[in-house]
């Protein structure tokens, strides 16, 4: 089958440029050297980067997991190859600036450049998304001896990072954390532990590996108060910062994962003989706090993923459906007839719609997440980017769990449709479910993105984020509404609108029983708040991309385009009448302060 489809050529700029402007961000001088034209050229070398030089070895790279003979890890040759010229092209530093060597390019043109790469090999793109990741935090937090250390070759890939967070028994909860660092005469400290579940932790793609570890420096607060970042490399710098002798980091071994396997997972040992080297970023104890405050961006990265992954299996089982004959509808149902595409049977086309549904929902959702990201870097209004950044904060449970959610629910779908083929290792959509499994799981879980959201995010400032969104909302669905040439919008704004005050009703109720004993109830059904905040901001991103289809539909000629506009407004059909309306039974749950989860008894499982 003819499976190589990426991303639909309409998908990214219809995102990029006709649902979200991106093209304004010119206006501003941080992005005035850009235009259109150069971002298209970027996501064009993107697209055949990760078509010529990811795409060929993932099914590869996961039947032939790295290796590690004691003394070091070995890997599949296509890895190193991509992950050069990943490197060579400059995407590392993409999004830094000129001064640093790097592109200038707004988040938002990132992201997509991202999602070429994510739906292409998402094991071998860890490589250089941990090491972006890891200099974000570098760059905001570190002193300028730590930053001319490490980053300069951290933006060419000559360095790669990793964020080394997880213990064997301290996932989630990070307070429980053991690895010390001790405070050394010269400034640098002694690093002490072992780390678990480490993406990227060992390989010889780079020169050197600095990992971010959260450590603890005796005698400070208990808790998360107590926690430090470090800078930890795999190989120590010399005075002219040239690569040295190895650091007492060592790797103990590695994990074998259901998915991701073409990306190493380590167990990783600091400190064994007493010789590990780190490097304190900020101040003491402000560790935890560093890396939440770059999770906004991390989390972005997670949900788009999941998306970007959910939107290849979505790919892969269109065109498998476009091939396999199976069947005959009537009124061409005789013996004699020819067998018809499966495309044509209507459950085929529901679950390639729900997939559609999905995946081009989590996209647009991930997108404007990082949209807002552009525009708090280019407001000069305090007050405006204060709101901004007040609503990012709000969504940024969502912009990670939901597109996690349903990505991997996508990728359930197209092993569905590829029926028995689907559950054979010979067709790759079960490893698009398997590598989309991890994504529920890091950068937190959705379980805690669903407490975080339910006890804090919704609340903070008063509520101020909700007010925020209420208002981007309703500025959008009124325009869809008013504007003559979106009818089929219209018409799912009043579908929408009565669980926007099903939202608010809850919210009121739940604002009264959290002052009380039986908010207890909410860790239990905090999920299902996340259920009905989710499906009715996601609903909203429909709209959005409906709305804008309908007036694009109504100015072209393109047959192509045409069928792509007439997708998008089904595709938002379909989510409004199908899946919204399955929160009623979330809206009963809490406003009744369910309590079956709670008063379940540890004895009685």
């Amino acid at each position: 089958m003819a499976a190589d489809t990426l991303i639909n050529d309409f998908e990214l700029p219809f995102q990029l440029y006709d649902v979200l402007g991106t093209e304004n961000l010119t206006e501003h001088p941080k992005f005035e050297e850009h235009n259109r034209a150069t971002f298209d050229a970027v996501l064009d070398t993107a697209k055949k980067m990760a078509t010529n030089l990811f795409l060929p070895h993932n099914h590869t790279a996961d039947q032939n997991e790295p290796q590690f003979d004691g003394k070091k890890v070995s890997m599949i040759d296509d890895v190193k190859v991509a992950f050069d010229a990943f490197r060579e092209s400059g995407f590392i530093a993409g999004r830094y600036s000129f001064e640093d060597g790097g592109m200038q390019l707004p988040e938002t043109v990132m992201t997509a450049v991202a999602g070429y790469f994510m739906a292409a090999n998402p094991s071998t793109t860890a490589y250089p998304f941990l090491t972006t990741a890891a200099i974000n935090v570098i760059s905001h937090f570190a002193s300028d001896d730590i930053k001319n250390a490490f980053m300069p070759r951290m933006l060419t890939g000559e360095f790669t990072g990793t964020m080394a967070l997880t213990e064997p028994h301290a996932g989630s909860s990070l307070a429980d954390i053991k690895t010390t660092a001790v405070k050394q005469d010269d400034g640098s400290y002694r690093v002490k532990g072992s780390k678990i579940y480490i993406s990227a932790g060992d390989h010889e793609l780079s020169d050197n590996i600095v990992h971010l570890v959260l450590a603890k420096v005796p005698g400070g607060p208990g808790g998360v108060k107590g926690i430090s970042l470090f800078a930890v490399p795999k190989y120590r710098l010399n005075d002219d910062f040239s690569v040295g002798e190895r650091n007492d980091v060592h790797l103990t071994g590695l994990i074998h994962k259901l998915g991701y396997r073409g990306a190493t997972s380590t167990a990783l040992s600091f400190g064994d003989v007493g010789d590990c080297y780190g490097y304190l970023i900020g101040e003491e104890h402000f560790g935890l706090r560093y890396m939440f405050k770059m999770m906004n961006e991390a989390r972005i990265a997670v949900g788009f993923g999941a998306a970007m992954i959910g939107y290849r299996g979505y790919q892969y089982s269109l065109d498998y459906a476009k091939d396999r004959t199976q069947g005959r509808i009537a009124p061409n149902n005789k013996p004699e007839d020819p067998a018809t595409a499966i495309i044509q049977h209507g459950d085929v086309k529901r679950m390639l719609l729900a997939q559609k549904a999905y995946t081009e929902g989590g996209i647009s959702l991930c997108l404007y997440g990082s949209n807002l990201i552009d525009r708090i870097n280019t407001c000069e209004d305090a007050t405006l980017k204060a709101e901004l950044s007040e609503l990012l904060d709000l969504l940024t449970p969502v912009l990670k769990a939901w597109p996690s959610e349903y990505g991997p629910k996508a990728n359930d779908l197209g092993i569905q449709v590829l029926g028995g083929a689907g559950y054979t290792r010979e067709y790759q959509a079960e490893q698009f479910w398997r590598d989309n499994r991890l994504n529920l799981i890091h950068e937190g879980t959705n379980g805690v993105q669903a407490l975080d959201l339910s006890f804090r995010k919704l609340w903070q400032n008063k509520g101020l984020g909700i007010q925020i969104l209420k208002s981007e909302i309703t500025k959008d669905l009124e325009s869809a509404t008013t504007l003559k040439t979106t009818p089929e919008s219209a018409k799912l704004v009043s579908k929408l609108m009565p669980y926007m005050g099903h939202l608010h009703e809850v919210l009121v109720h739940l604002s009264k029983i959290l002052q009380t004993e039986k908010s207890l109830t909410l860790t239990g059904n905090a999920q299902a708040l996340m259920n009905i905040f989710a499906s009715i901001v996601v609903s909203w991103i429909w709209i959005r991309q409906a709305s804008k289809a309908e007036q694009l539909l109504n100015n072209t000629q393109d047959s192509e385009k045409q069928n792509f506009y007439h997708g998008k407004i089904q595709a938002a059909k379909y989510f409004i009448d199908w899946e919204l309306p399955l929160i009623n039974r979330d809206i009963e749950l809490l406003n009744n302060n369910n309590a079956v989860c709670t008063d379940m008894q540890v004895e009685w499982f």
